[in-house]
Parts: C-alpha cells; sequence; structure tokens
C-alpha cells in the first residue's frame, strides 16, 4: 500500500502560540484517512513543522505500518533535512528529527518539497489547532471543517453532467456538491494563516539533490503510451461500455483507427513491448500494432474498463431516467458504484496495483498500454496529482495516444494527452 502524509505548523510569533496539522490520504483516490492537529503552547515554526510530521507518520503506523509513505510538506527545512541533504544543528530540530526517523523504518518514507498552496488541507488543521489553544481547548475532528475545505478548493464549478465519463461534456457533480456543502464553512470568518517557515539551517552542501534545475540524473524513465482502443459500435452512440456486460468488437471504422495508430507508432519507431487490457476491443487493436511493429502482446488484468454493472449498454440518458438516485450518488462520490458494478475508487486502486505491477518489470523501457477511457484518465490523474472529480474534466477519443514517463525518484510527468493527429 502506499499514502501520502501532508504536514505544517505554525507559531503566530515565531516563537509563539503554536500548532500543528497533519493528514493521511490515499493517493488513489484522495480519500482522507486520518487528520491529527494539536495546539503544543509556544513554540517556533520549525518545531510545530516537525511535530506535525511526527504525528502524521504516527497515523500511518497506527492504519498501515507497512505501508511505503509520501512526505509532502511545504517546508523545504523538514525536507532537506529527513532527506538527509541539510546537517541538524539546532538542538531543539535533532530529537524531533530522531524521533520522525523511528516511527517508521527509513526505507518506506520519501520526502518532497510542494508549494505552500498545495498544503492547505494540513494548514488549516494547524490553524484550527492554534485557534483552539487561544481559547484555551484542544483541537476536536468533530469541529473541523479542513476535509471539505481542502476537497472545496480544489473543485470547480462546472456544467451539468450530459454524458458517460468519456464524453468531456460530463459533469463533475463531486465537485459541485462539494461547492454546496461547503458554502456554510466558507460563510464563517476563516482564521488567519499561520506564518511561513523560517528555514533556519543553512545547506550541508550544494543540495544537487534537491529538486529544480540542479536535480540528478535519474536515467531513462519508464514511458507508457497509453492508447484507448478504436470505436465499437456503441462508441459513437456514447453508451455505456464496461467490463460487466458484452465484449463488442472493433467496428470497421475502429479498425481503420486501429491501423492507423500502428503506422504512427510504427513510424515513432519508440514502442518496445505491448500490454493490453483482456476486452476483446483493446485486444485487436493491440494486434494491430503488434503485427506492424514485430512486437508480442502480453495482457493485464488491471487494465480492463470499469464494470459499469446495470447500465452497461445503456445512454447517460437512460441510466438517468431508469436509475436516478443511483446516478447522482455515482457522479457526487468515487466511492459509489453503478448498481452490480465498480466504483471509480475501486477501479483507481486496481490501476494503481497495474502501473506498479507494470512499472517494476519495464523500468526503463517505453511500453505501450492499450486499454480504455477510466483506466487512461485514472493514470494521467494520479500523476498529475489530480482530485477524483478531474476524470470528468479529461476528453478521451477512441484510438487516442496520452503519454505518462516515470521517474525511479517517483515522480511522474505527463507528456501528451488524447493526440488524435494520426487519425487525421
Amino acid at each position: 500500500m502506499r499514502l501520502v502524509v501532508e504536514a505544517d505548523g505554525g507559531s503566530r510569533g515565531n516563537p509563539g502560540p503554536a500548532g500543528y496539522g497533519a493528514v493521511v490520504l490515499d493517493p488513489a483516490t484522495g480519500e482522507t484517512l486520518a487528520e491529527r492537529a494539536e495546539y503544543i503552547g509556544v513554540a517556533t515554526n520549525n518545531v510545530a513543522e516537525y511535530k506535525g510530521l511526527v504525528a502524521g507518520l504516527k497515523a500511518v503506523a497506527e492504519l498501515f505500518p507497512d505501508a511505503e509513505v509520501l512526505v509532502r510538506m511545504d517546508s523545504k527545512l523538514v525536507v532537506e533535512q529527513m532527506s538527509g541533504r541539510w546537517k541538524i544543528k539546532h538542538p531543539d530540530m535533532k530529537p524531533l528529527a530522531a524521533e520522525a526517523a523511528r516511527v517508521l523504518p527509513g526505507r518506506q518514507v520519501t520526502y518532497q518539497w510542494i508549494p505552500r498552496e498545495q498544503n492547505k488541507h494540513a494548514d488549516r488543521l494547524a490553524n484550527e489547532a492554534m485557534d483552539a489553544g487561544k481559547k484555551g481547548k484542544q483541537w476536536a475532528p468533530s469541529a473541523s471543517s479542513a476535509a471539505l475545505d481542502a476537497g472545496t478548493a480544489r473543485a470547480l464549478a462546472v456544467p451539468p453532467p450530459a454524458g458517460p465519463p468519456g464524453d468531456a461534456a460530463a459533469g463533475a457533480a463531486a465537485a459541485r456538491a462539494a461547492l454546496a456543502a461547503g458554502s456554510a464553512a466558507r460563510n464563517a470568518a476563516a482564521p488567519a494563516p499561520a506564518p511561513a517557515a523560517v528555514a533556519t539551517e543553512a545547506p550541508a552542501a550544494a543540495t544537487s539533490g534537491a529538486p529544480g534545475w540542479g536535480a540528478p540524473d535519474l536515467g531513462t524513465p519508464a514511458t507508457f503510451v497509453l492508447l484507448r482502443h478504436g470505436e465499437t459500435a456503441l462508441t459513437p452512440q456514447k453508451r455505456f461500455s464496461g467490463s460487466g456486460g458484452t465484449d463488442p468488437e472493433l467496428s470497421p471504422a475502429g479498425l481503420r483507427q486501429a491501423e492507423a495508430v500502428a503506422a504512427s507508432l510504427a513510424a515513432r519507431g519508440t514502442i518496445q513491448e505491448i500490454v493490453t487490457s483482456p476486452l476483446r476491443r483493446c485486444r485487436q487493436t493491440a494486434q494491430a500494432v503488434a503485427q506492424r511493429l514485430g512486437l508480442d502482446v502480453t495482457v493485464e488484468e488491471g487494465l480492463r474498463e470499469t464494470d459499469f454493472g446495470a447500465w452497461e449498454g445503456l445512454t447517460f440518458a437512460e441510466a438517468r431516467e431508469r436509475f436516478p438516485a443511483e446516478l447522482d450518488a455515482w457522479l457526487a462520490s468515487p466511492k459509489a458504484a453503478p448498481p452490480g458494478g465498480e466504483s471509480f475508487a475501486a477501479v483507481a486502486r486496481r490501476v494503481t496495483a497495474a502501473r506498479d505491477r507494470l512499472l517494476t518489470r519495464h523500468q526503463g523501457r517505453t511500453v505501450l498500454l492499450v486499454t480504455h477511457v477510466t483506466p487512461v484518465k485514472t493514470l494521467v490523474r494520479l500523476a498529475l496529482g489530480a482530485p477524483p472529480e478531474a476524470l470528468f474534466r479529461m476528453e478521451l477519443a477512441a484510438a487516442s495516444l496520452s503519454a505518462v514517463a516515470y521517474y525511479t525518484d517517483g515522480n511522474a510527468s505527463v507528456r501528451l494527452l488524447n493526440d488524435t493527429s494520426h487519425l487525421r
């Protein structure tokens, strides 16, 4: 299992009244698994940030002690010191860094600096803790709106849903629900933000391992070229076509698309391996490419499309008419599934596991993954660190190409999305 810890701390005075916040997230779904916050009395920003880190790691140890953890913080000091690139000189920092290092084995934890605006959830928790301390109280989860505000901040107003998930016109009801639910919280007076962290420690040497132009050469990334299969008879009708109903074959138009993308990939000459979903429309598309490139095809079960259950074969309008409550729930939450089907959260877990298997198997290689709308969008979303509602904000045409590069430090780079130039 992989988890993300976001942590922050603040001091109103530096030193002054201080508090920390930490949140544990499921990177596949964006779900908040745990929150921690505490008012710690008079302290510096740096002490509060370290205490937030310790609290976040302890929360992981309580939930999933064997998990691999990515710690994301806007404190350059903590990230660089815990990564071993900066020396720890201050006497207040040394015991806190040692405590953080003891919570989980070092091989399970990596650190990443993020801009402050990307750390709003933990920042809000820290401010809630400081607000509670000002009143002589301690932070209580029941009084927190940090998770709601974090989700609301990510959400953008979008048009009402008008099509299935492969259609760019399909809306993100989850975003609208978060915005509506967050209106009461936004009407309340927001607490003052914590002062920015002050890095009081100097680097031990030139920080060539830090992010930026001076970062070391991480070698050739594993590059996944993501190919959505060609059209079936259901594609132009915009019907739900997943893995739980019929297994349609490519239409004549889809076969022409497969040949066109095969010719384009052959001209580029970069594909070294081909992996496909087990469904027939993908296997046909993959075979067209394989014949042109002279490569074998491997099947990966985790790349199959979402099981849409009772909605298989229906248009969005038909599903709305027959299953209005279930469709609203599905649009509002990635955890909701169609009747008898599979949720987007479940698909994200499955696709994440498949991605990790393939990365282990194909390090430094360029691999064509022939798959479907939801798996492609999920891989792109995860690479961007985008919330689940981002699935509804990407257009993905039949036989389109996208690409993601994965580096050895755990970072990913989206290099292409929905390229259909080979079909023109």
